[in-house]
């Protein structure tokens, strides 16, 4: 008998511990099942939250493009609705462009394009940085490229008229063939934009509004000019990256050497299908303007002011 009670306490130990051996199981899976749950409950709300941070920073980078599309779009009307000729007051603006500015101010200046070699990359580096630039277009390679002068439209650049063929024999014959080069220019443009309201009404003489053999030309040129409300733009900085400059070095050389204390800069690069180098040395020129507190600006904020 006495064997029997010892070997049924024995069993009923053993049961007892499988039985709190079950529970404590038991009590383990509720544990981390709860654990599961809440840790579920939690990375849910953290996607949730995620998704709103997400959903909020979309919506901001849409608000942002939208108003940068409607400042775009008021830009274009400035453009094309502003006058079909500058008034005297412009005009003054323009011819006063490189005076002391109570502002440090720069206007990049790109000549002799488009081009599919170099004007593209220059676009893209200047909307990398965000800086608008003013591009003085040929009438010969506006036609070979109207889809870059559409970008330079779109981008919100400064499009200025830089005669048709360049070529000084035939630009400054007379005064006529000055204006016959300015408007074969200007339709080329509003071609290539598709806007036939757009005018760019400013002019840059190649080789420069005075001097040289052609300055009596030039002289009477830029007179009529501005009867006819036109303005024209010269430099008063430039890179020699199309007078002898053949390297980035003599290229950043020059510009240090032309930019002195400027407080208004204009200044004078190319963007003609060789001139592969002033898209090299343009980060430099621009880091230089924005390290020392220049703001980018085109001609359309200096006749909007």
């Amino acid at each position: 008998m006495y064997k029997i009670n010892v070997k049924n306490r024995e069993i009923n130990w053993i049961r007892v511990i499988i039985a709190t051996s079950i529970l404590i199981i038991i009590c383990f899976i509720f544990y981390f099942s709860a654990e599961i749950i809440k840790k579920n409950k939690i990375n849910k709300q953290n996607k949730i939250k995620q998704n709103e941070i997400i959903a909020q920073q979309i919506e901001a980078k849409a608000e942002a493009e939208k108003q940068k599309q409607e400042q775009e779009k008021i830009q274009k009307e400035k453009m094309t609705k502003r006058y079909s000729k500058l008034s005297n007051e412009d005009i003054e603006k323009v011819d006063n462009i490189y005076k002391h500015s109570d502002i440090k101010r720069v206007f990049l200046t790109f000549d002799d394009g488009p081009t599919k070699q170099v004007t593209p990359f220059i676009l893209n580096l200047l909307k990398q940085e965000n800086v608008k630039a003013n591009f003085f277009l040929l009438g010969k390679n506006v036609v070979n490229n109207p889809d870059i002068v559409k970008q330079e439209y779109d981008d919100g650049h400064f499009i200025g008229n830089h005669s048709y063929s360049h070529k000084y024999s035939d630009i400054y014959a007379n005064v006529d063939s000055v204006f016959n080069e300015y408007n074969k220019t200007e339709e080329a443009i509003q071609n290539a934009i598709g806007n036939k309201d757009f005018h760019t009404l400013v002019f840059r003489f190649p080789g420069g509004s005075k001097g040289g053999f052609y300055n009596d030309i030039k002289a009477q040129a830029v007179a009529k000019l501005k009867e006819e409300g036109i303005a024209n733009v010269d430099w008063n900085a430039l890179t020699n990256d199309a007078d002898g400059a053949k390297t980035e070095e003599q290229i950043m050389d020059s510009f240090y050497k032309t930019i002195k204390n400027e407080t208004s800069v204009v200044l004078l690069m190319h963007d003609s299908a060789d001139k592969i180098l002033t898209y090299g040395t343009l980060p430099n020129i621009i880091k230089y303007f924005k390290d020392n507190g220049y703001k980018f600006e085109t001609i359309y904020d200096l006749l909007d002011r």
